[in-house]
């Protein structure tokens, strides 16, 4: 079951369950699992400091084992090469810790690709606020038609270009708007 404190819960699950990443578990988040979720919403993506691990669908999973007082976060990068996964890492284990668990183990996982897709409702709000284009949802493989559209965090149009697939961090393109004259960067559909 999603987390109740997110809305969209998109690939959040527990992590016994063993279904495809981006669904959700039938089993409802313990009390403990939706507090630190709730607690991972301050822990920010540093290349787009407005969104949060959990909003970028970065966590994807959480396990508490209340007796031991042990939590269990996995999580999943953006890209294998991404160089904030190190300084993620430590964030998620410092805010668990926070919380008064004796043991936090954070688990990086490369088993499942993380895809565009895991971005939460609140996290595309977020990256079209802070003027980053949020990528379109998609089924199947990422095409160039799809990288090629991209919607103006500007003024909202479509009547634009990709300049380059590359912009300042892996995840991003560079794009440019017809009608407000403005450059802008895309969150690659991945």
């Amino acid at each position: 079951m999603p987390c109740p404190l997110l809305k969209g819960g998109r690939g959040i699950k527990k992590m016994t369950d063993s279904t495809n990443n981006n669904q959700s578990s039938n089993s409802p988040l313990s009390v403990g699992e939706g507090l630190i979720y709730d607690a991972l919403q301050a822990v920010k993506d540093p290349e787009i400091p407005v969104i949060s691990v959990v909003d970028m669908g970065i966590i994807t999973g959480v396990e508490v084992d209340e007796e031991q007082h042990i939590a269990t976060i996995k999580m999943t990068p953006t890209f294998v090469g991404c160089p904030a996964i190190k300084h993620m890492q430590n964030d998620v284990q410092k805010t668990v810790e926070a919380m008064g668990y004796k043991k936090v183990v954070v688990i990086v996982d490369f088993e499942k690709r993380w895809s565009s897709n895991l971005i939460s409702e609140r996290g595309r709000k977020q990256l079209e606020d802070f003027r980053l284009s949020p990528p379109p949802i998609f089924e199947g493989e990422v095409t160039n038609e799809l990288l090629e559209k991209a919607k103006c965090p500007h003024c909202k149009s479509t009547n634009t270009s990709l300049n380059s697939p590359f912009g300042a961090t892996l995840c991003r393109a560079i794009h440019f708007c017809y009608d407000c004259k403005q450059g802008f960067e895309q969150f690659k559909p991945l």
